[in-house]
C-alpha cells in the first residue's frame, strides 16, 4: 500500500498531460500576481503592522472553519470522485441543529438543571460539548441518508450523472430549509451557548470588558478564536491518524487505490463509503457550529459559499490529500481576509474564484497533489 500520502495519487484522478506550448504564459501571469500581492502586503505591513497581524488572525479563524469543510470534500472525492457540493449545505444544518438545541431546548443547560450542584464552568464546557456533538450526529446521519439514497444508485453511472445530483441535492436542503415550516427564509440571530470572551495584546494579554472595544493599535482575539484554532488542528490530527494508522483507514486508501481489487480483499467499499461520508460529515457540522458561534447569524443560504470556497482549498492544496486541503484552506482564509482588509469586500469572493482558476491553469493537481502515472 502506497504510503506517500494520505490518500494515493492516483486519488485525484488527473491524468499526467503534456505541458501545452504556451505554458509559459500562465506561469508568467501567476508571478506577476504573486510579485503584486506581495507588494502590496508588504507595504501594508510597513503602514500598519498591527492592523496587517490582525488581518491575519481573523484569515485564521476563517481559514481554520475553511479546513472543517474542506476535509470532507477531499475525503468522500478521494474515495469515489465525487464533488459532493451538498456538504456546505451538510454545514448548514449543523448550524441549524446547534441553535435550535440551544433557543428551543436549551441543551446547553441540561447539566446544571440536572445537578445544579455541579461548577458552572463544568456544566458550560459539558453543555456546550453535548450542543456540538448532537449536531455532528444529526449531520452524520444525513450525509449517510443522502448517500445511501442519492449516490449510492449511481456509483456505478458517469460521473457527470452524480455530479448533477449532488447540485440537486443541494438546492433541495438550501430550498426545503427555507420553507417557513422548516427553517424559514430569514437571517436569524444565533444564540450561543457560551459568552464570547475578548482579549487584546498591549504590552500582555488583556481582557475586554464587556460592552467596549478594545483600544486602537492593539491586536484583538476571542475564546471562540481559540476553540476553532485548536478544533480544526485536532480534526486535522485525528484524520492524520485514522487514515494511515488505523485498520478502516487502510480499507479507505484501498478502496482510493482499486475498488474491485479492495473487494476482492474482503473490503466492504460500501461500508467504507458510507463511513467516509459519515466522518466528514460529522466534521462540517463541527465547522456550522463554530461558525455560527463566531459570526452570530445563520440562514439556509449559509453553506453556499463557505462550501464553495472550501472545495477551492481543496483543490488548491491537492484534492485527495488531507495537509494540502488544511493549507489550502489557511491561505484561502488569509487571501479573503486581507483582500476585505485592503481591496474591498465584494472582491473577496471574486479573489477566491480567481485562486482557482489560477490554480486550475497553472498546477491542476494543487499544492500537495501529484499527477497520475498513465496506465499501459
Amino acid at each position: 500500500m502506497p504510503e506517500k500520502s494520505d490518500l494515493p495519487a492516483a486519488m485525484s484522478g488527473i491524468s499526467r498531460r503534456r505541458r501545452p506550448p504556451l505554458a509559459w504564459v500562465g506561469n508568467g501571469f501567476l508571478i506577476i500576481v504573486a510579485v503584486l500581492a506581495a507588494y502590496v502586503l508588504v507595504s501594508n505591513l510597513a503602514k500598519n503592522p498591527i492592523e496587517f497581524l490582525q488581518n491575519v488572525l481573523d484569515g485564521l479563524k476563517l481559514g481554520c472553519v475553511y479546513a472543517l469543510i474542506a476535509l470532507g470534500y477531499t475525503m468522500v472525492y478521494g474515495i469515489v470522485k465525487l464533488i459532493n457540493f451538498a456538504h456546505g449545505d451538510v454545514f448548514m444544518v449543523g448550524a441549524f441543529t446547534s441553535f435550535y438545541a440551544v433557543s428551543q431546548f436549551n441543551l446547553h443547560q441540561w447539566p446544571q438543571m440536572l445537578f445544579p450542584a455541579i461548577p458552572a464552568g463544568i456544566s458550560l464546557v459539558v453543555g456546550s460539548f453535548t450542543v456540538i456533538l448532537l449536531s455532528m450526529v444529526v449531520c452524520t446521519l444525513l450525509a449517510i441518508t443522502i448517500e445511501r439514497v442519492a449516490y449510492k444508485p449511481l456509483r456505478d453511472a458517469p460521473r457527470i450523472a452524480a455530479l448533477i445530483t449532488a447540485i440537486g441535492v443541494s438546492f433541495f436542503l438550501e430550498f426545503f430549509g427555507a420553507l417557513q415550516f422548516v427553517f424559514s427564509p430569514r437571517f436569524i440571530p444565533y444564540k450561543s451557548p457560551f459568552d464570547t470572551t475578548a482579549w487584546y495584546i498591549q504590552g500582555g494579554i488583556h481582557p475586554i470588558v464587556s460592552g467596549q472595544s478594545s483600544p486602537d493599535n492593539t491586536i484583538s482575539f476571542s475564546n471562540i478564536f481559540l476553540i476553532i484554532l485548536v478544533a480544526s488542528v485536532l480534526v486535522q490530527l485525528f484524520l492524520q491518524f485514522l487514515v494511515r494508522r488505523t485498520k478502516i483507514g487502510v480499507a479507505m486508501r484501498a478502496a482510493s487505490f482499486d475498488k474491485p481489487t479492495a473487494r476482492l480483499m474482503g473490503i466492504n467499499v460500501d461500508r467504507v463509503i458510507s463511513f467516509t461520508f459519515a466522518i466528514g460529515a460529522a466534521f462540517a457540522g463541527l465547522g456550522g457550529v463554530l461558525y455560527a458561534i463566531a459570526y452570530a447569524s445563520i440562514w439556509t443560504q449559509l453553506g453556499i459559499l463557505p462550501g464553495l470556497k472550501a472545495f477551492v482549498a481543496a483543490v488548491l492544496g491537492g484534492i485527495g490529500s488531507l495537509p494540502g486541503a488544511f493549507v489550502g484552506a489557511l491561505i484561502m482564509g488569509q487571501a479573503e481576509s486581507l483582500t476585505m482588509s485592503y481591496i474591498s469586500t465584494p472582491m473577496r469572493d471574486a479573489v477566491a474564484f480567481t485562486i482557482l482558476i489560477i490554480v486550475l491553469l497553472v498546477k491542476p493537481t494543487g499544492i500537495f497533489g501529484e499527477p497520475a502515472g498513465e496506465k499501459a
